[in-house]
């Protein structure tokens, strides 16, 4: 066709062809893409939490030449919160999967995938270059050696260790500065640890001959095993047999479990943590929850402590603070944080304006905030913004125990189980008389820069009263 032998000239006459048979109606704009190549819509990895740094994606919802409307939902991604959909932000096609299901710890910004305008030709997608985002983390490690200067101050921010490296590390005394990282982030993998050790002994051939030749029967047992009785290269361990000594199994961390970590080291090496305890007598809490039972009404204990919690700030406003950089912050907001266990890690989803909820509503908004966080299915604005924790671990048999505060905030509270006690009644006409009391102990985490001890000494009586005197805190 007229068509296609003038495509066998120049680029430039080339396009101006298709320009003009397009505006002249001799070809389709289908068939102009086609010849063309369909320009692609970028789809990169968004920051669906602010302290996102990179994501997993867990399964693509649609397959390659899917059409997509505005609104749709691309894909589910693991950020370091919980599991969320990738909406799509435009109409088009879905032309070509770049990173597929299972792809872990993919950077902010990566390119995820590409989508072709409607009646474009998505088969015809011009694939873009890769972007050279690895030459940028090397210059560091090359540079190391070399020049001093560059190598002082970078190597401490940028050291980076997995726990399998770390152990084999400090045991034979290497130094980590020495170690070539090969994982993400310039992370020390295990394989770099061990390639850093057989350097090492590599580099010292000498020393154990020497001992060899002197005393027979100690110098065969030292190079066999070391002093610290860990084999230099430490065999897998096999189902169902004793692992060898110095063998563990690495298990990957989720995005999930290393922000756990890094907050709480955060909460525990820059706040300065106060404790104190109070033991709430359950009796009237028990009576009413019958009596709400007998109207097919069920709430639960931590309901009425969700509660009695968020009445209690409201009543003392100056322990709903959070820490900023500048100093302290009082909110105008009170949302519970509750913590919720779920495989992935704890996480806090939030019962938001809870001193204005009823407790019915409570119930109702803390069960369905559970499932979804078990579910992996949280939206960020469902577990971002809490100004109160509070984690309840009486179901698990466990009496009192204090809890990590949540980073900004000022406090969190430790519930424990409940338990039978014999003490006197008080103000009894008849004279002192035993009478078993249900109490239950919780323990009030709090940041000693905000709320002092005389400050969260009031907080847990007042939580005390409206958790003794459920009528009240309900209305």
């Amino acid at each position: 066709t007229m068509a296609s032998s003038m495509l066998a000239l120049s680029p430039f006459f080339n396009l101006f062809y298709l320009c003009f048979a397009v505006c002249a109606g001799l070809i389709s704009t289908a068939h102009f893409y086609h010849l063309s190549g369909a320009a692609p819509l970028k789809v990169q990895m968004p920051a669906l939490s602010p302290t996102m740094e990179e994501g997993n994606i867990v399964k693509w919802l649609k397959k390659e030449g899917d059409e997509v409307a505005a609104g749709d939902t691309l894909c589910e991604i693991e950020t370091d919160k919980a599991v969320v959909v990738l909406e799509s932000s435009e109409d088009g096609i879905l032309a070509k999967i770049l990173v597929q299901e299972g792809s872990r710890g993919v950077r902010l910004g990566t390119l995820i995938a590409l989508m072709v305008s409607e009646g474009e030709d998505w088969k015809q997608v011009e694939i873009p270059a890769p972007e050279p985002i690895t030459p940028t983390a090397a210059p560091p490690t090359a540079a190391g050696p070399a020049p001093p200067l560059t190598t002082t101050p970078s190597a401490p921010k940028q050291l980076r260790l997995s726990p399998a490296a770390r152990h084999i590390l400090d045991t034979h005394g290497l130094d980590p500065h020495l170690a070539k990282a090969t994982g993400p982030r310039g992370l020390i993998t295990k394989e770099d640890a061990l390639k850093l050790l057989n350097q090492r002994d590599e580099r010292r051939p000498a020393p154990p001959a020497a001992a060899v030749t002197s005393p027979a029967p100690v110098t065969v047992s030292a190079p066999i095993a070391p002093s610290t009785g860990r084999p230099t290269f430490p065999p897998l361990s096999v189902p169902g047999k004793p692992g060898m000594p110095g063998t563990f199994t690495e298990i990957p961390a989720s995005n999930v479990r290393r922000v756990i970590a890094q907050r709480l080291t955060q909460s525990k090496s820059t706040i300065p943590h106060a404790y104190a305890s109070v033991d709430c007598d359950l009796g009237p809490v028990m009576k009413l929850r019958k009596q709400l039972a007998t109207e097919d009404i069920k709430v639960s204990v931590n309901d009425f402590i969700i509660k009695a919690a968020a009445v209690s700030l409201r009543e003392m406003p100056e322990v709903n603070v959070m820490w900023s950089g500048d100093g302290p912050q009082a909110l105008d907001y009170i949302n519970i944080s509750i913590a919720v266990a779920t495989p992935r890690g704890l996480i806090t989803p939030i019962i938001k304006d809870a001193a204005s909820k009823g407790l019915q509503e409570i119930a109702a908004t803390a069960k369905a905030l559970a499932k979804k966080a078990r579910d992996g299915k949280l939206l960020p604005e469902e577990y971002q913004g809490g100004s109160f924790s509070i984690s309840n671990l009486g179901m698990f048999g466990i009496s009192e125990f204090s809890a990590v505060i949540n980073p900004p905030q000022a406090c969190i509270l430790a519930v424990g189980g409940t338990r039978a006690e014999l003490r006197m009644a008080p103000h009894n006409p008849d004279g002192p008389v035993l009478h078993t009391q249900q109490l239950m102990t919780v323990t009030l985490s709090s940041d000693g820069r905000l709320v002092d001890d005389e400050l969260a000494s009031r907080f847990l009586e007042k939580f005390r009263t409206n958790l003794e005197q459920p009528q009240r805190a309900s209305l």
